[in-house]
């Protein structure tokens, strides 16, 4: 998946020469916790809710100083931000959000601002692609770390007829020489195809139900 499937386009921009105020009240109508500063046309920089609440008095003060919301933005926004680019795949870029410990990314093509993503917008895409926003069941199964488990798996799943939302690949932390498949599948009773996977001898780890008879 491609940066520019995810990215929003209909972007809340702020100039460097505005004022903390006229950044908090954006925010505030706009309900949004981050956006990019533009001057003559180009990204100078990137500006978040936390910039806002170092820049502002503290809600305890008595007679908060009036000058601290006539701040220019550029005296408090983050300056050469990290940026992506629509052709970057969403899974290296949720890398660098978490290596860089960042809120939100500028989306840069031929030096002009065309896209803005944040770590909500990675985090309802994970909720989208994993199936969690559907009723249906997740079942967790063991097997060894070999080339075609994955559809001998899925195989009890297409005999019993049910309909398969997603699948995540997770190392075993345990033994190497194992992964764990996590299932979200589209059935609120997973108990019969749960033995079916038992009689085939996969270590189903969730649910943990009881063997049965059937």
């Amino acid at each position: 998946m491609l940066v520019e499937e995810i990215m929003k386009t209909n972007i809340h921009l702020l100039r460097p020469d505005q004022t903390v105020k006229e950044a908090v009240l954006l925010f505030e109508e706009k309900h949004i916790r981050h956006a990019p500063i533009v001057e003559d046309g180009k990204l100078v920089g990137v500006l978040s809710d936390r910039d806002l609440k170092d820049a502002l008095p503290s809600r305890f003060a008595t007679s908060p100083p009036p000058e601290r919301y006539e701040k220019k933005i550029e005296s408090i926004m983050t300056k050469n931000p990290v940026t992506a680019h629509p052709m970057d795949f969403v899974e290296e870029i949720a890398l660098v959000f978490y290596e860089q410990q960042i809120g939100c990314l500028p989306v840069i093509s031929g030096e002009k601002l065309v896209g803005f993503l944040t770590e909500t917008d990675l985090l309802y895409k994970y909720i989208e692609l994993t199936g969690a926003h559907q009723p249906g069941s997740q079942i967790e199964i063991k097997v060894p770390n070999r080339s075609g488990v994955l559809y001998e798996v899925s195989k009890v799943f297409y005999e019993k007829h049910i309909n398969v939302l997603s699948v995540l690949v997770y190392p075993d932390k345990q033994n190497s020489s194992n992964k764990v498949l996590v299932f979200r599948v589209q059935t609120m009773n997973p108990l019969a195809v749960i033995n079916d996977l038992r009689k085939e001898g996969f270590d189903v780890l969730w649910p943990n139900i009881p063997k049965t008879n059937q």
